[in-house]
């Protein structure tokens, strides 16, 4: 069925034009990844899919009962709305509905011998259980809950920009939609939660069209693959892997075809040039000919991001990290940690939303002061810090200036100079784009600008703060080769697991109380040394401790043999598992039944959690006594 269909639309912004002529369509199950560099129009594009922008021309055809979604790269908020509030707005009826028993509820509270208000929500009860409006609110604190919002009643304005993001992809995600658009859901949010939003959208039955830089996530979820590049809409069937090969191919066809092209408008140039008689009608098409040849632009390949390394001299002593302790308040975010830099460093840090992660970046470029300990920097050493927000651009200098503020220039690894304006340049910056005041610029143009910035200052030691957000994936391509061959540590706090497994070789992990843990291995290594860790710990836990006797094969025989207590164990586990299973269902319908109760939801939340560990856990424990039951019954 399809639910939206696009019919040549095209949209620009003064002289520049960021797509024309784009015809395209979404079915119902579609799973679409927007991909092009930024400045290319994707936010745009998404926008006007949404209904939120108009076009130039052409045309956008929704079905009458096609329900949409939305989330936006830099959400708006009513500051004085709770999470709640801004959770359950909108039109449709089960959102009113929801608004108005909360509304009433809470007016009840205040005035429990109201006739008035007791029957008003007598009958909101009734249109709750008719719209199925409890479930839809369980699921939305369930959600937040994974999100890591525990206080539903905080008011929005009180959050953090990246708690603000996620309560933003909660409404987008619990708001009935046939179709749910995201800009960037990926952005400040943690591995963990990345992962469980990967895991949902696979798993969410309505369409979707999204961006998102994040590989790996493109990778798992979508079925299909759009670019915009140069103003034109290119489809691909498959995921980002299948997108790399295709493009690969029609790039490839693209060359050859512009290859012929040109033989051709040589072979006419000399024609011309040897004194074409305009008298005959032959003659006259062959010089129309070269005309339409010439005036044919070129379909070359894009142009590629080329990043030159130009690093400062980097001494013996770098940077050295003695006992760092940093609190906040009540939150311990470094407790004791130490390190020594080495010069060819490639470290990442991970850990959960508001862990220290940025904390520890900021220790060691200078920013933040520890309570306790010291942070030495060698002489030789010049930061370069690649921080979450654009705090160096003035927005109101030209393009140009910017990076001329840095350096006129950079030296390179052979002794020879580039420009500010080459660098522009191979950074994607056209000469027009150069004179343009950085205002202008999209959000992710203005986030390589400033990448371009720390690098044109040399530096030797690089802090990069989620270098991901926000940058396109081209960009992240070159700049993952440009560490490669960067003579210099880096230290990168990620929450792209793509990049991590790129760029690192050793991981520094969050793991709670302000405890640092470190590992050999990119993000996938670390994964599965964690989880092997975990295993290992739960099976020494579970598994009964058995006393050793001599005699390998009389050692054997005995632990594959029933104790008494075992047997009596053995007996009484399904029973134990079933009303397990019971009090897990029970806690199910009190979770549905909860309404706006939130401390009482949040502790079924955690008492859900920890039965449905516990039935785990029994489940594994029958299956290693029944393995014993039948050894012994065998004998």
């Amino acid at each position: 069925m399809n639910l939206l269909s696009v019919e040549n639309i095209a949209k620009s912004y003064g002289e520049r034009v960021l797509f024309a002529d784009v015809t395209f369509g979404i079915d119902e199950g579609d799973k679409i990844g927007l991909i092009g560099v930024n400045g290319a129009g994707k936010s745009t594009f998404l926008k006007t899919v949404a209904g939120l922008e108009t076009t130039d021309s052409g045309k956008i055809t929704i079905g009458s009962s096609v329900q949409t979604g939305y989330l936006p790269q830099n959400p708006e908020f009513d500051g004085k709305a709770t999470v709640l509030e801004h959770i359950f707005r909108g039109d449709l009826p089960v959102m009113r509905i929801i608004r108005e028993y909360e509304a009433v509820l809470y007016q009840t509270y205040r005035q429990p011998e109201d006739a008035k208000l007791q029957q008003r929500l007598i009958a909101l009860t009734q249109q709750m259980e008719v719209y199925n409006a409890w479930k839809l609110e369980s699921d939305a604190k369930i959600i937040l809950t994974r999100l890591g919002i525990q206080d539903y009643t905080a008011v929005v304005s009180s959050l953090s920009g990246g708690q603000r993001k996620r309560v933003a992809l909660a409404a987008a995600l619990i708001n009935p939609a046939d179709l749910l658009i995201l800009d960037e859901p990926t952005n400040h949010i943690d591995n963990d939660t990345v992962a469980w939003l990967e895991q949902y959208l696979m798993n969410h039955k309505g369409a979707l069209l999204m961006v998102t830089h994040d590989r790996y996530f493109l990778d798992r979820v979508v079925t299909r693959t759009i670019e915009l590049d140069k103003g034109k809409l290119y489809t691909y069937t498959g995921n980002y892997s299948s997108f790399l090969e295709l493009k690969a191919e029609r790039e490839a066809q693209q060359e050859a075809s512009e290859q012929k092209r040109q033989n051709l408008l040589r072979q006419e140039l000399a024609w011309i040039r040897r004194g074409a008689k305009a008298r005959s009608t032959k003659q006259k098409a062959r010089i129309e000919r070269f005309e339409e040849l010439s005036a044919v632009p070129t379909e070359a390949g894009g142009k590629q991001l080329e990043l030159t390394a130009g690093a400062s001299r980097l001494g013996r002593k770098i940077v050295e990290l003695q006992h760092l302790v940093k609190s906040f308040g009540d939150c311990n975010c470094i407790n004791d940690f130490s390190y020594l830099v080495l010069k060819n460093d490639r470290v990442g840090i991970v850990g959960p939303n508001g862990s220290g992660k940025s904390t520890l970046l900021n220790l060691i470029a200078g920013q933040l002061a520890p309570d306790a300990g010291q942070v030495e920097v060698g002489q030789t050493v010049k930061i370069g810090y690649f921080s979450q927000e654009n705090q160096a651009l003035d927005e109101n200098v030209r393009v140009i200036d910017s990076i001329k503020e840095v350096a006129p220039f950079i030296t390179t690894d052979n002794g020879g100079t580039v420009s500010a304006s080459q660098m522009l340049e191979r950074f994607l910056f056209p000469p027009a784009l150069q004179w343009m005041p950085v205002a202008k610029l999209s959000g992710g143009e203005k986030r390589r600008l400033y990448l371009l910035r720390v690098l044109m200052g040399a530096p030797n030691v690089l802090l990069l703060d989620e270098p991901t957000n926000d940058l396109d994936l081209q960009t992240l391509t070159v700049l993952e080769d440009y560490l490669d061959n960067f003579h210099g540590a880096v230290i990168t706090a990620s929450h792209d697991r793509y990049f991590l497994d790129r760029v690192v070789d050793k991981i520094f992990a969050f793991t709670g109380n302000g405890s640092i843990k470190q590992f050999a291995g990119n993000y996938s290594d670390y994964r599965e040394k964690a989880y092997l860790a975990e295993a290992a710990a739960e099976e020494k836990r579970q598994s009964p401790v058995i006393p050793k006797e001599t005699g390998g094969d009389r050692t054997r025989e005995r632990q594959r043999r029933l104790t008494f207590k075992e047997q009596r164990e053995y007996e009484q586990i399904e029973d134990v598992i079933a009303g397990a299973e019971r009090e897990l269902e029970r806690i199910g319908n009190e979770i549905n039944a909860a309404g706006s109760d939130f401390a009482a939801l949040q502790e079924l939340i955690i008492a859900q959690r920890q039965l449905e560990q516990r039935l785990d856990e029994l489940v594994e424990r029958w299956a290693y006594l029944s393995e014993l039951a039948e050894a012994t019954s065998r004998k």
